[in-house]
């Protein structure tokens, strides 16, 4: 039992009781503060773990670093690394749309902000249908994609934002997904396209 608790809800109970003319004596006072004091405690540590439970993760949240050398303000957020250029107003556009599509879009793994106007983004995408909607988004046509290893990379625009687009993993997507499916639907045609000319034969 915590004896500078009691102390103070024993001056509490003493100012309580002079206001409201109780007739209780130092000794009352005394055990009263004595008695209350646990129940007091477990008020307040419910309070606290309620607190707690309702309160913001912020866990996720790492504190920004600054590298001296670069210039560059460091943040990470449940995996997604952001990165601005100091000298970048955060309500700049490219910083802004940084800031959306990392709170949105789960595919997002990395910003990049080294102008006002300039947005670097690194995709993960989990399908080749999520990489489509990218393009489509980004206002990229297929063709201006190149290949890099195994990432793809594509130029586009979003307002006034120039966006870099950077899809880690896309060229694997292909691989497995989209080609049998494209295998087959080349084998239906030309299936179709065969019995079109024996028909035209006959």
């Amino acid at each position: 039992m915590s004896r500078a608790l009691q102390q103070r809800l024993h001056g509490i109970l003493q100012t309580a009781t002079a206001t409201l003319d109780l007739p209780l004596d130092p000794g009352h006072l005394e055990r009263l503060a004595v008695e209350v004091t646990p129940a007091i405690k477990a008020l307040l540590a419910t309070a606290q773990a309620t607190a707690e439970e309702n309160a913001p993760i912020r866990c996720a949240l790492t504190d920004a670093e600054v590298d001296e050398a670069c210039g560059v303000r460091t943040t990470e957020y449940a995996g997604c690394v952001s990165r601005i250029l100091v000298d970048v107003a955060e309500d700049s556009p490219a910083a802004v749309l940084a800031a959306e599509l990392r709170g949105r879009q789960p595919d997002v793994i990395a910003t990049a902000v080294p102008d006002a106007t300039y947005l670097v983004l690194t995709l993960r995408p989990q399908s080749w249908r999520a990489w489509l909607w990218w393009l489509d988004k980004l206002g990229i046509p297929s063709e201006a994609v190149t290949r890099h290893g195994d990432t793809a990379c594509a130029v586009g625009v979003v307002g006034t934002v120039a966006v870099e687009v950077c899809g880690e993993g896309v060229p694997n997507l292909l691989q497995p997904d989209v080609t049998p499916q494209v295998q087959r639907l080349k084998a239906l045609l030309a299936g179709q396209r065969e019995q079109v000319q024996a028909g035209g034969a006959l």
